[in-house]
């Protein structure tokens, strides 16, 4: 890496700073619906948008000036007027899309919130349970996840792995460790009717939302989930179990990879979905890492090390890694299968 001059990083920094509290910005106008009366709706001037959103100019008219300087509306300085460029709509007004990053400032907001008990757990050495966070990291992780499940899970991940459409589509049982608040899970039920779903998750908070929330999508009748963490669901023969985004965050993940083995049917199928990483530090050096990183030292790490054993993998773990504690676990087989810019999914089986 090439050291930068003091006014340099001096401007990097003020980058930073300008970022994190027009963050907080970007936040408001999700929430207020700004961008979605912006989206494809051509140059607007700050009365029109606050006409439309029931809002108060004068702050629109600020707002409007904040996300210009920040790039992400354009100005028309001859009309006074603000534009929303269609090719930034999927990233911040579409919240089915796959890119639709806002809901991650939810979960900066709860770093925020969290800080004491971070910057503690430095001077112990401990760990911060997952349940122990403020509320706005459940949620904000939730609808995240939710748009690259909905895009990805079923037509280019599940379909890369080793005959398991098939079973899908003909009836099987599928185990979703660490479901959350049930969106990975949701999704494939949706998907194969005639299989049978059951998310478990340690976290009872988590597990009465993904019930609450499969009820609101109509999606009950082949579709359970149970209060259980990765060691202790029961051992019932499954053709799928799947780690969405949360091996990384267990405190003994071979423990979890041997459980799930044991829980496996014969020519069944392990499918792993981490946050993207290389290897080593040194390829880990760009801002989709240095969000994992972050996420990894406030949020992940410390879940892991709040748990027996505590190997702390952390949220850059990296394929090698992933594979080497999958092997530990008893898997002969673990490739990898699809990847996107923000995940990479493997599929591990035993024979």
């Amino acid at each position: 890496m090439k050291s930068l001059t003091t006014e340099e990083f001096a401007g990097q920094v003020v980058s930073d700073v300008s970022a994190t509290l027009s963050g907080v910005m970007t936040n408001i106008g999700h929430k207020l619906g700004l961008y979605r009366a912006m989206a494809n709706a051509g140059e607007m001037s700050s009365s029109a948008l606050a006409g439309k959103c029931n809002l108060s100019e004068r702050y629109v008219r600020e707002w409007l000036n904040n996300q210009v300087a920040g790039g992400y509306l354009l100005y028309n300085k001859s009309t006074q007027s603000y534009l929303l460029p269609d090719a930034y709509v999927p990233v911040l007004a579409d919240q089915e899309s796959p890119v639709f990053l806002v809901p991650a400032l939810e979960v900066a907001a709860s770093l925020w919130l969290d800080e004491a008990k971070i910057t503690d757990v430095f001077r112990t050495g401990e760990g911060i349970p997952w349940g122990d966070h403020h509320h706005r990291l459940f949620c904000g992780s939730e609808s995240l996840f939710r748009p690259g499940y909905k895009t990805f899970l079923v037509n280019d991940w599940i379909s890369t792995l080793d005959g398991i459409t098939e079973k899908l589509s003909d009836g099987a049982r599928v185990a979703d460790v660490g479901c959350g608040h049930g969106a990975s899970t949701i999704v494939m039920a949706e998907a194969f009717p005639k299989s049978h779903f059951i998310g478990f998750d340690n976290h009872d908070k988590s597990i009465q939302t993904a019930q609450n929330r499969a009820t609101e999508a109509g999606i009950t009748a082949n579709i359970d989930f149970q209060i259980a963490d990765a060691q202790s669901y029961s051992t019932d023969q499954f053709d799928l179990i799947c780690f969405m985004d949360c091996l990384h965050d267990m405190g003994d993940p071979i423990g979890a990879a041997r459980h799930a083995a044991k829980s496996l049917k014969s020519g069944g199928s392990v499918m792993i979905v981490e946050p993207a990483a290389g290897n080593s530090v040194e390829e880990n050096i760009n801002p989709v890492s240095r969000l994992y990183y972050a996420a990894s030292t406030a949020v992940c790490t410390p879940c892991s090390l709040s748990q027996d054993v505590g190997l702390a993998l952390g949220a850059q773990a990296g394929e090698l890694k992933l594979s080497e504690v999958l092997a530990d676990a008893g898997f002969k087989h673990v490739h990898r299968v699809a990847e996107t810019p923000f995940n990479i999914i493997l599929e591990a089986k035993l024979d």
